[in-house]
């Protein structure tokens, strides 16, 4: 009776995607970003004790971008144009299993810090549970739905590919995407570094300035780094976002270094960011 009240009480389901960019810097291999770590995790904490359902989804950054891309991880078996060897690694066999256990590594130094809050949380590695890549992966995102006080965290990685490709890389927006709309989020958060949401121009051009609401159709000058990012950047999030929100209420982009505004966002109904809307309100 007592779990039943509480499974009533418990508030809307949140998705909170941990940027790659954000969580790691992503100019040095396999460097993870502490003390934001600790700040949303603390965040974290704050929405669990308000009995919110919290999913984490979570990027790569250096622990899995810099390698995948140097051995095409991102267009499946390939024999062109890889490197001859780089450490231990000799094959893109080996390069997955090193960006895998990369990913595991740096997952365990997430969990490890939201343990440290005092949240509770189970790892589900899509190398295990999903194949293919894009939107339509094969799946079932119902394991995440737990309904009480554990924090599901998932993240982007290298799985299965049928046919030639044989392997390819999952985008967490891709995760993102099909675990806020199959199991119903009331707010998906895609929180990124370096910026306070979607911005008129790249961060370090001179009077860029927020978007705060944009949906397709609305132009902007997207910065894509092409010689690490492996999943489609900013143009990927902003194509999943959009299609989300035709059935989730609140999709927006924040600036993770302040995630104190998500908590702003899940009591006042709005925030600094950008909100994605399926069109032109």
């Amino acid at each position: 009776m007592i779990d039943a009240l509480l499974g009533c009480l418990m508030a809307g389901l949140i998705v909170i995607k941990f940027g790659g960019g954000l969580i790691t810097k992503k100019q040095s291999m396999c460097t993870p970003n502490i003390p934001v770590i600790e700040k949303l995790a603390k965040t974290v904490a704050e929405l669990i004790q308000s009995r919110h359902n919290v999913i984490i989804v979570h990027g790569a950054g250096s622990f899995g971008h810099l390698k995948a891309k140097k051995w095409q991880l991102h267009l499946g078996r390939v024999t062109d144009n890889l490197p001859k060897e780089e450490g231990e690694i000799s094959s893109q066999d080996e390069a997955i299993h090193s960006v895998r256990q990369d990913m595991l590594t740096l997952n365990g130094i997430v969990c490890d810090i939201l343990q440290s809050h005092g949240i509770e949380t189970s790892t589900h590695p899509p190398h295990i549970w999903a194949q293919e890549i894009g939107p339509q992966f094969e799946g079932d995102v119902a394991r995440f739905a737990s309904g009480n006080s554990v924090v599901n965290v998932t993240f982007g990685d290298v799985v299965k590919c049928s046919g030639p490709t044989e392997f390819g890389i999952l985008s967490g927006d891709d995760i993102c995407y099909r675990i806020g709309d199959e199991l119903g989020a009331t707010h998906v958060v895609f929180a990124m570094g370096g910026a306070s949401g979607l911005l008129t121009s790249p961060p370090d051009t001179p009077n860029s300035k927020l978007i705060p609401i944009w949906h397709p159709g609305y132009s902007f000058v997207g910065e894509h780094k092409s010689e690490m990012d492996v999943t489609g950047g900013i143009h990927l999030k902003l194509e999943r976002s959009a299609e989300l929100s035709k059935s989730v209420e609140h999709v927006w982009i924040v600036d993770g270094e302040q995630p104190e505004r998500i908590l702003e966002l899940l009591s006042t109904g709005i925030t600094t960011g950008t909100r994605i809307l399926p069109e032109s309100p």
